[in-house]
């Protein structure tokens, strides 16, 4: 009877804190991904199609479509898309932790900080590594 008891207990408190949590951000989503499958090398160049990722308080995030330029491995400019498909070069001063030029890891860059306030960062979308492969499962007939 304890036993029932303790493990209906223990079943309600799991459901309920599942119930709490809350549902990943659009940021969360793609660094799972990355972490998951990886990430080819970012080159040198012109990145036309990433997303941009702005953090706003605990949890709130915002997605937007960019592009970035890539030189010696670190991003040296921004661009946002808007809904007209035009872009616009974000002109403000950019940089991490260290108060130099973003680096990028597994197709993610690290924390972008802005000189009002801002904090961001890229992810390369069209560099996420494919899904494995699966296995086909064989069906086997029924009248063996």
């Amino acid at each position: 009877m304890r036993k029932s008891l303790l493990t209906l207990m223990l079943l309600t408190l799991s459901l309920s804190v599942l119930a709490q949590k809350k549902p990943a951000n659009c940021f969360q989503k793609m660094e799972a991904a990355f972490k998951e499958r990886g990430a080819y090398t970012i080159a040198d160049e012109m990145h036309r199609n990433v997303i941009i990722s702005f953090f706003e308080g605990d949890n709130d995030v915002m997605c937007v479509n960019g592009k970035v330029r890539v030189e010696n491995g670190k991003i040296s400019s921004v661009f946002l898309q808007y809904s007209d498909a035009t872009y616009e070069l974000m002109d403000v001063k950019f940089y991490n932790q260290n108060k130099q030029n973003p680096g990028i890891s597994n197709g993610i860059s690290e924390m972008i900080y802005t000189a009002d306030g801002q904090k961001l960062k890229v992810v390369f979308i069209e560099q996420l590594r494919p899904k494995k492969k699966q296995f086909q499962q064989a069906v086997i007939p029924d009248d063996l």
